[in-house]
């Protein structure tokens, strides 16, 4: 994608090509509203069972329910408590058997109506649900939109580490409403932006610097924000449809992950340090690896903080509210025993996304701990 491209106002459709499994994703302002006719199409008379961020229903439930009035019965209306903590064991096993409760068939529909903590819990719950059902993301924030819920992961947290128990379960429809957005908080939206840079970091410079210059823009909603999410969800879509297991390429998504949930582990997953932020500073910091290992320029990493901290994003270790206070972060043994918990680790090995520049990722595997005990001693003090 160059830095010249006209974004248009109406919206588009992206496809995921995964054959007979393959799906769309609709993106465009309103698209809630058209979800009976989606679902109609997709399965007509087809029972849904929906799963909500309880937040997302507060604001958003009755459009939902309007929408799918006349078209298809709703079976079960299940909320789920904001916030990560939700992804656990407990919460799975209340959803499910609420479902259960409900006798949500194997040819029902289960709506994931939220972020991507509610798309990651109820597309799982739908992966084991009878075995698999059907499911419909309808993503909520920006986040979700351009990441969580296309490409059919799933899973929940444990003490171990994040999304360490899950399953790949492609959706059936993704319906990215852009207009649901304008309802998130300022510092969501931000951390749903580190996801949209992360596509311009690993493969496509020209984006990258399309946002730089037009990031605002996509802040203030219009044709800018439905080009940047139909941008990172085609960049998505190709790389699913290229490798949809991880056992390649895909892995490259992870950009910024292995610090980035680290840091979300060290901070037990709550509202200290979101999904994003987490990301924001895992990027920059795979950047900086990737500078100290000689693979990339030293002032790309210069270039990704001054536009994360443009937007309002964290962009050190010192940026988690607590900061250097002791006992605020673990040190750096142990944090790299977080990072050994990371699903990319093969054969005890760590593996992790760097850099040669912007657009240029790649996945290296075998890096020393040595090394990254260095580094992660050096910026646990910045």
């Amino acid at each position: 994608m160059t830095a010249d491209i006209k974004p248009v106002a109406a919206g588009e459709t992206v496809r995921v090509e995964l054959g007979a499994r393959g799906y769309d994703i609709v993106i465009g302002p309103n698209s809630l509203e058209r979800l009976g006719t989606y679902v109609d199409a997709l399965d007509k008379g087809a029972r849904l069972a929906i799963v909500a961020d309880a937040s997302v229903a507060a604001l958003h439930g009755e459009t939902l329910r309007q929408a799918v009035k006349g078209k298809a019965e709703i079976a079960a209306e299940i909320t789920v408590p904001p916030g990560e903590a939700s992804k656990c064991f407990g919460e799975l096993e209340r959803v499910s058997n609420a479902l259960l409760d409900a006798r949500v068939e194997r040819g029902d529909l289960l709506i994931a109506f939220g972020g991507g903590v509610v798309g990651d819990l109820a597309g799982f719950a739908a992966a084991i649900l009878r075995r698999g059902i059907r499911f419909v993301q309808v993503p909520t924030s920006l986040l979700a939109q351009v990441d969580s819920s296309v490409g059919g992961k799933t899973g929940i947290d444990t003490r171990h580490g994040k999304n360490l128990i899950g399953a790949f379960h492609q959706p059936a429809l993704v319906i990215a409403d852009t207009a649901l957005l304008d309802s998130l908080s300022e510092r969501h939206f931000r951390a749903g932006y580190a996801e949209v840079a992360k596509y311009g970091l690993i493969g496509d410079e020209g984006f990258y610097s399309w946002l730089e210059g037009n990031w605002r823009d996509v802040f203030a909603g219009g044709p800018a924000r439905i080009h940047a999410i139909a941008t990172s969800c085609r960049a998505k879509a190709a790389t699913v449809a290229a490798d949809e297991r991880e056992h390649g390429q895909r892995a490259l998504l992870n950009l910024g992950h292995t610090f980035g949930h680290a840091f979300e582990a060290a901070t037990g997953y709550s509202d200290r340090l979101v999904h994003g932020e987490a990301i924001a500073i895992g990027m920059v910091m795979a950047f900086g690896f990737s500078a100290e290992l000689g693979l990339c320029p030293a002032d790309l990493e210069d270039r990704v903080a001054a536009h994360f901290q443009a937007v309002g994003l964290p962009t050190r270790p010192s940026h988690i509210p607590g900061g250097h206070n002791a006992g605020a972060l673990p040190g750096p043994e142990g944090m790299l025993d977080l990072i050994r918990q990371d699903k990319k680790v093969e054969r005890g090995a760590l593996t992790f996304i760097l850099a040669e520049g912007i657009g240029r990722a790649f996945v290296r595997k075998d890096v020393p701990d040595d090394a990254v005990l260095a580094f992660l001693s050096n910026r646990l003090r910045q």
